[in-house]
């Protein structure tokens, strides 16, 4: 009788019970909903995401480019876990980025201890011991679906994934940081108690936590700069009756303070503080939410709103 062999891959499936097929592919499914929710949700908003990285220490000039490299990789291992051909490639993947994501975090978990972590819409996470916890489960996850399934093969044909990824990613970076036809301003505000028009010449909205020490540091920054006729309206984000002792600590001089932070926040929704939005005849001329080495004098000075 003639023996028939088999690849090795085949005789593995054969030979696997039901039961670790079964976890495998539930394993796969969790790890690539995971993944592909995480990796896209960044590509589609690269610029966001550019400001959470650099609030996790990443250098700002490498926050844009880590956020899409994030992304495409986060994405791609989600693609990947999901197709049995490429289950092995996917887990690999994307234990690898688990285990840096643990790594990274656990080097700077001093200073970076109760911040936003959320890597899933409408899920919000820190950083604190559950953390470690959370990933370590999403590690198993990505364990076990790697763990039965066969080798991985056609290279190629995941470097054609990967390609369409990074397009992907790539167009997103372009609708997002291309020209766009600012936001309409509203047409008048409340600056120290007063009837404030924003309809006409340069206003820099700046928002900040009076009890936020990145939104000093930024301010005083900014009170070194030449600002020409450009008016400067700071928006208090909590505790307004700190607004002006906060100024006085910056040595910042403004226009003046206004309380209407549900309409200016409306129109402009910000991340997080420090921001500001740069407006010229009514209309926004750029967003600002980075603040550190080179912003915001890099963007203000390309806008002519300091000189």
């Amino acid at each position: 009788m003639t023996e028939i062999a088999l690849p090795g891959s085949a005789l593995s499936d054969v030979d696997r019970p039901g039961w670790k097929t079964a976890l495998s592919w539930a394993a796969a499914v969790l790890t690539a909903a995971l993944f592909l929710i995480s990796g896209i949700w960044k590509i589609t908003d690269l610029p966001r995401w550019s400001v959470m990285l650099h609030q996790f220490k990443v250098p700002e000039n490498l926050t844009l480019a880590g956020a899409f490299v994030l992304g495409v990789s986060e994405t791609l291992a989600g693609v990947l876990v999901l197709v049995p051909r490429f289950r092995r490639w996917g887990a690999w993947l994307s234990a690898l980025l688990l285990i840096v994501f643990m790594v990274y975090i656990g080097i700077f978990y001093n200073d970076l201890t109760g911040k936003d972590c959320s890597c899933f819409p409408f899920v919000k996470r820190a950083v604190n011991p559950m953390f470690f916890v959370e990933d370590a489960v999403m590690l198993a996850l990505a364990a076990i679906a790697g763990m039965w399934a066969r080798r991985s093969e056609g290279l190629k044909v995941a470097g054609i994934i990967l390609g369409a990824v990074v397009v992907f990613a790539g167009v997103s970076l372009g609708v997002a940081m291309g020209p766009k036809k600012g936001v309409v301003a509203p047409a008048e505000i409340t600056v120290e108690g007063k009837p404030f028009s924003m309809q006409e010449g340069k206003i820099l909205v700046y928002f900040f936590d009076p009890e936020c020490l990145h939104c000093l540091d930024a301010a005083k920054k900014m009170a070194t700069f030449n600002w020409g006729d450009t008016k400067i309206v700071v928006v208090p984000t909590r505790v307004p009756q700190y607004a002006h002792d906060f100024l006085k600590d910056a040595k910042f001089s403004v226009t003046g303070v206004s309380n209407d932070l549900a309409l200016l926040k409306k129109t402009f929704p910000y991340i997080s503080t420090p921001a500001a939005v740069a407006i010229e005849d009514g209309r926004e001329k750029a967003k600002i939410s980075q603040f550190g080495d080179v912003e915001p004098e890099a963007t203000l000075k390309k806008i002519n709103f300091i000189y």
